[in-house]
């Protein structure tokens, strides 16, 4: 098996993969004339959330970590944006929003657990780093 790199292993990456995947399904079905309004901002804005957290990853301070694990939160909330309009002009149903709607809340809530864990070890290492220094 190839290597498998940190982003691989986060769950809040998997679980993003999945949803991009469920927009693209979606999206297949939203009219024609759509195709350069919500059906590729949908898939562009889903696909930012995971590139953020794999670009994130490679980041060598938790602080640029969590910059990124904010930025793939705010690609989140244009996603769940965009799926709210989709609902309102009847490209999706109910049961699609519910379902899209309890994705991001589980994903959301898995970025905020992540960004405070990156800003907590952030913290830490500076203060040790000043302990450090006065020794």
């Amino acid at each position: 098996m190839s290597y498998i790199f940190s982003f691989e292993k986060l769950t809040v990456w998997i679980d993003t993969k999945e949803l991009i995947k469920n927009i693209y399904l979606i999206t297949k079905k939203f009219p024609e004339e759509e195709k350069f309004g919500l059906t590729s901002q949908l898939r562009r804005a889903s696909v930012s959330v995971a590139s953020n957290l794999a670009e994130g990853t490679s980041r060598n301070t938790n602080k640029d970590k969590a910059h990124f694990t904010t930025m793939a939160y705010s690609s989140l909330m244009e996603v769940l944006n965009q799926v709210i309009i989709s609902k309102e002009l009847n490209f999706i149903n109910d049961e699609n929003y519910k379902t899209f709607r309890e994705s991001i809340e589980k994903i959301a809530n898995k970025l905020n657990a992540l960004r405070k864990s990156q800003l907590n070890k952030s913290t830490i290492k500076r203060l040790n780093d000043n302990g450090r220094h006065h020794t």
